[in-house]
């Protein structure tokens, strides 16, 4: 193998930089000088680093054209695998700046976007940001989840609210989406969300509690007012033509200041249900597909058993169930997914088996994500986390159709 040709080639083909490809393999951002050594034929590449850039796809099937002339700019924060980007790229938007601190979903991001996110935003200033049209986020919801304890801004995950408000503050886009778990709505007798909601049109941010845990640079835009109109919903992934029962709670805002004499009450609507019966079997591999690791242990399925019959004594909905391809939908696909695979199971009893995990090709039909979407460039353990983490894409696809319809009529 020549070696300096293939690492150029591969680095070329995905559109990265050499620094970008030394993180993804693994490497410290300087190491593009190791690269570059690479690409001059000056040394090879580890046996554990060739096999990492081998892994790697030849092309990242949702690099943006920089030929191309956009109809919009976006910016993808707290940006996971890119879940929220893909539907505004596709109506024709640029993404101009993304942040996203999990490398193993910089990973993923980068092998489908062709591009590196930056990393945490706390440490990233505003004025470093391109101007955009409009703001996305999907921002961190353990801290409103069941799951995650319910702490709200108390919790630093959750504070990360107010770095999506001094951005805002700072840049002030044409509209915002912020993508949460439906338990924000309700999370702390709807004081949660009614500060959310107040902070982004502009009203009594002056009353945010001094102990709330948030950037020095965030506490300092506080007093620098939003004028955003402002609506939610939660919206179901069953609805949208996903079948799996998951609600998540959507925020969109449009500039008033930009557009003084807009109605928005009656330009913007939420997109209506299709009418579309959704069934498990949609987003399930052929059974001579799956490789025979996915099938459960007796010892695991005894474990599953004997942990939902002790959260059903605690009156909780934690346990796993078991679909089959008639099923007309599946429950949450949660971030814990990789780490037992108790919530959804396929029932297998046609083959003889015992019931089996979801393959990551699954959790990412069952996110709506398109079939050429690259997986396999984490672990399994990772790549479950990161569908569990993500978003349902025709959910916010038909979002962001609503949202450019509105954007389009006011230009």
């Amino acid at each position: 193998m020549e070696f300096s040709k293939f690492i150029k080639n591969k680095r070329d083909g995905m559109g990265l930089t050499q620094s970008e490809f030394a993180q993804i393999i693994g490497m410290k951002a300087n190491g593009e000088r190791t690269v570059s050594g690479w690409e001059r034929g000056e040394h090879i590449p580890s046996a554990s680093k060739l096999k990492a850039i081998q892994d790697l796809p030849d092309i990242s099937p949702y690099k943006q054209d920089l030929n191309v002339n956009y109809n919009f700019s976006f910016i993808d924060l707290f940006a996971g695998i890119g879940g929220i980007r893909l539907p505004f790229q596709r109506l024709g938007g640029k993404c101009v700046f993304t942040s996203e601190w999990d490398k193993f979903s910089q990973k993923t991001y980068a092998a489908n976007y062709g591009e590196l996110p930056y990393g945490d935003i706390t440490k990233i200033k505003a004025e470093d940001i391109p101007t955009h049209n409009i703001l996305l986020a999907g921002f961190p919801c353990q801290a409103f989840s069941q799951a995650g304890l319910g702490k709200g801004f108390y919790d630093t995950r959750g504070t990360m609210f107010f770095e999506i408000q001094r951005i805002l503050a700072a840049k002030k886009p044409d509209a915002f989406l912020l993508e949460n778990v439906k338990q924000l709505k309700g999370h702390d007798k709807g004081k949660t969300l009614k500060m959310i909601l107040d902070t982004l049109r502009g009203d009594n941010t002056e009353n945010i509690d001094e102990e709330i845990p948030m950037s020095v640079e965030a506490r300092s835009t506080l007093n620098e007012k939003l004028n955003y109109w402002v609506d939610f919903k939660v919206l179901t992934a069953t609805d949208f033509g996903c079948p799996q029962n998951r609600k998540r709670i959507f925020i969109v805002g449009f500039n008033k200041d930009k557009f003084k004499k807009a109605d928005f009450e009656n330009l913007f609507s939420w997109p209506e249900k299709n009418s579309h019966k959704t069934k498990v079997g949609d987003i399930l591999l052929e059974d001579s597909a799956v490789h025979e690791k996915y099938t459960i242990s007796e010892r695991l399925l005894a474990g599953h058993e004997r942990r939902k019959i002790e959260h059903e004594k605690k009156g909780n909905g934690f346990g796993f169930s078991i679909f089959d391809r008639d099923d007309e939908y599946t429950n949450t696909l949660s971030a814990r997914y990789y780490k037992d695979g108790s919530e959804i199971l396929i029932d297998q009893s046609s083959l003889n088996k015992r019931p089996r995990k979801l393959t990551p090709r699954e959790c990412a039909n069952l996110q709506g994500f398109p079939d050429d979407f690259i997986v396999n460039v984490v672990s399994e353990v990772q790549s479950y986390k990161q569908f569990g983490n993500s978003v349902t894409v025709p959910v916010v696809a038909a979002v962001a159709k609503s949202m450019i319809a509105v954007i389009d009529k006011l230009r």
